[in-house]
């Protein structure tokens, strides 16, 4: 399976004036890819379009995730961060075309009030729900809530955001 492309990617980690991350709860139907029985907190992110910028489809997929518009880049990681899928999953996941992701993480201040913040109708009800719960969560905690094989993306992503929410990585 090693021979598969990743698949291209965006992630956000969206964060409010105390400088805690969004997260929601990925549906139980999102698939292997991104949910077990424990883990199923994720900051938003989703598949670039061909020959869309990584900048533009970082803001397209939170808004189609959490209908958020008011935010602006503050960091974006140096580096994209790819992650392979356990091979039980590959077969089951994307059609089975990809063997895991690659990512590039960009770092949002949400400007908005927590009231344009809608995962039941998000995208102004253009787009399926993904998420079935959100919360704001301090950055140091994300890697423990998202599924295990992608831990160590989230712990890079943690790493180097880190300063902006004035927070210390164990």
């Amino acid at each position: 399976m090693t021979s598969l492309p990743y698949r291209p990617c965006v992630g956000v980690m969206l964060l409010n004036a105390h400088g805690q991350v969004f997260i929601g709860r990925r549906k139980s139907e999102a698939g292997p890819e991104h949910v077990d029985g424990q883990h199923a907190w994720q900051m938003p992110q989703g598949g670039i379009d061909d020959g869309e910028d990584p900048r533009d489809a970082a803001f397209r997929e939170l808004y189609e995730e959490t209908n958020v518009s008011s935010a602006r880049v503050i960091a974006e990681a140096p580096d994209w961060f790819s992650y392979d899928l356990p091979d039980d999953i590959i077969k089951r996941s994307w059609k089975g075309r990809y063997r895991g992701q690659t990512q590039k993480w960009f770092a949002m201040q949400f400007e908005g009030d927590e009231s344009e913040i809608d995962i039941h109708s998000p995208g102004n009800g253009q787009h399926r729900p993904e998420f079935n719960d959100w919360r704001w969560a301090d950055m140091a905690s994300l890697p423990s809530l998202i599924i295990p094989f992608k831990r160590p993306v989230y712990e890079r992503v943690v790493a180097i955001f880190a300063p902006l929410a004035g927070q210390r990585v164990p």
